[in-house]
């Protein structure tokens, strides 16, 4: 069967094994998720991430089991290329910088699709850099840290398009099928 894919996602859900039909009826009231392409991935667009982040986390117990996790994006963009998801993703550091001047962070990204082009990890990296950079050129110097940040830049990566979010550390604890890191 072929997958539907929804070009404007802002959304991206993981799934535990066996659970598409289910995951389809349990995040049905926030909009329509859709097959990505990609093994146990949806995607989906929706108005209110943080509503639906709100409304999942008060299901009753087994009710929410089939998500793994659920990613909210804030901004988003396609790309047709390695050199054009690292411009953008440049771009995006401009944006970010202000949100974290003076903050411990770190990037967390998750890549469905370039394999053997994009490296999660060297992304991340590219993207750190980026953000120090533009930190420092504002004169709001952040620093990179694995251990309790006081912000997680979450990436997802699925196909031609990215999204990504900036979580505070009280967002973490308060969404836990946000699964960072």
């Amino acid at each position: 069967m072929q997958a539907t894919r929804v070009h404007d996602w802002n959304v991206v859900i993981t799934l535990r094994d066996g659970g598409i039909a289910s995951a389809k009826r349990l995040l049905r009231r926030f909009g329509r998720a859709e097959r990505s392409g990609f093994f146990n991935v949806l995607v989906m667009h929706v108005e209110d991430a943080r509503a639906m982040l709100e409304a999942l986390g008060t299901h009753p117990a087994g009710e929410g089991e089939v998500l793994s996790r659920v990613m909210p994006a804030t901004h988003t963009f396609d790309f047709a290329s390695v050199e054009e998801f690292e411009q953008r993703g440049r771009h995006l550091a401009e944006e970010l910088a202000p949100a974290l001047a003076g903050k411990s962070f770190h990037v967390r990204m998750h890549r469905r699709g370039f394999k053997g082009h994009l490296s999660s990890h060297q992304e991340e990296r590219l993207l750190d850099a980026a953000l120090l950079d533009a930190l420092g050129r504002a004169g709001n110097p952040g620093r990179i840290t694995f251990e309790d940040p006081d912000v997680i830049v979450s990436g997802e990566i699925v196909g031609p398009r990215a999204g990504f979010a900036i979580w505070t550390r009280e967002e973490r604890a308060r969404y836990p099928l946000l699964r960072l890191d």
